[in-house]
């Protein structure tokens, strides 16, 4: 039998190590406080807390669930391997092989969860594309990213919520806003901020020449009630305007669509896809609740960055990837951290290996500043 005592060992290591970066022992005694909490009869008084309790305690449960799992899963092929030593049992082979694969593909992405460092990394993410230079070709692209966002999400089971799409004027879209709905989602997407761009023989060319497009995808945490800013009514302007048709059947089709500006920041936020006007509004100021805060702690890191004179991370507007689909086939990460030549994989949404590759990048990079 071929032998497997250095995959196991290897294999209980990492458990062990997630063990550890998960915080297993602590989440054990809040999850004691939490449904303490929980059980109380006037948890439900206040809603918003009630919401906020619930959700803390499926969490630590879930990754107190996830160790105990994969603890379990390798004490039995440990004690299914030393059996089959003993009794010279070749016949198992393949399960021990197979089982020790599957364990290892599992802890590749939960170590993923060691990489995150920010404090609002577990939140849903916001999520905003924006056509840049590159006329018609720049809309089409916006779009395409809008579907390599949503293949993204869809292939990690999260959930998506288009909240508003403005459409091109020709073809494509020039920007559209929505909420990509997971645990990890905004911590995941972090390296993700910035401007893409796209190469390629333009299909609006008619004489079928190379194009160059731009456009930018930027997020920000989705906030809990409790944690919005104020916001003054009186530095607010609300217009109501008929929703366009670039989402499809996504769209309500009726004046409903609200669009806000945050007249000191000059923020715009326009939500279109709920059922009323007023359900329109009160989304559109949630997300701009979180855009606000956003740029608060943007700027509280940059005047501490000034202080302290620490490098300046990668930030929107700055060009992070570029897509070449003619006259070579490359996806390629400007920082120097990843590439692939499976461009259409990357547009049907598989942007594990550059997300991956960013934040062991950032742990790198925050390590030696």
């Amino acid at each position: 039998m071929r032998d497997f005592t250095e995959l196991l060992v290897d294999v209980r290591r990492r458990v062990h190590e997630a063990h550890g970066y998960l915080r297993v022992d602590a989440a054990g005694e809040r999850k004691s406080e939490l449904e303490a909490t929980a059980s109380r009869p006037d948890l439900w008084d206040d809603q918003a807390a009630a919401r906020q309790v619930n959700t803390e305690l499926a969490r630590v449960s879930e990754d107190i669930d996830l160790i105990e799992g994969l603890e379990a899963r390798v004490s039995d092929l440990e004690t299914l391997y030393e059996l089959a030593r003993e009794e010279g049992d070749d016949s198992v082979e393949a399960e021990l092989a197979a089982g020790i694969e599957s364990l290892e593909a599992e802890l590749d992405q939960l170590e993923l969860r060691a990489l995150f460092t920010g404090e609002h990394d577990e939140r849903d993410a916001i999520c905003e594309v924006h056509s840049g230079a590159g006329g018609t070709d720049a809309q089409d692209w916006t779009e395409m990213m809008l579907r390599m966002y949503t293949r993204w999400a869809d292939r990690r089971g999260f959930e998506v919520e288009l909240d508003e799409v403005q459409p091109g004027t020709e073809a494509g879209i020039t920007s559209a806003t929505f909420t990509i709905k997971g645990r990890y989602a905004h911590g995941l997407l972090a390296g993700e901020k910035g401007v893409h761009r796209l190469i390629r023989i333009s299909p609006f060319d008619a004489n079928a020449r190379r194009q160059t497009a731009f456009a930018s995808f930027d997020a920000v945490p989705a906030l809990d009630e409790t944690e919005e800013p104020e916001i003054d009514p009186g530095d607010l302007r609300v217009d109501t305007y008929r929703s366009s048709g670039a989402g499809g059947q996504h769209v309500n089709v009726t004046d409903s669509a609200v669009r806000i500006t945050h007249l000191p920041t000059g923020i715009v936020v326009s939500v279109q896809n709920e059922r009323s006007q007023a359900q329109n509004k009160a989304r559109a100021l949630q997300i701009l609740a979180a855009r606000l805060a956003e740029r608060q702690r943007t700027e509280r890191q940059r005047e501490l960055d000034e202080l302290s004179g620490d490098k300046k991370e990668v930030a929107f507007g700055s060009q992070i990837r570029t897509y070449t689909l003619a006259p070579y086939q490359l996806v390629k990460d400007e920082r120097g951290i990843h590439e692939t030549g499976n461009v259409q994989a990357v547009l049907d949404g598989d942007l594990d290996g550059f997300i991956e590759a960013y934040l062991q990048w950032r742990r790198r990079r925050n390590g030696d500043a």
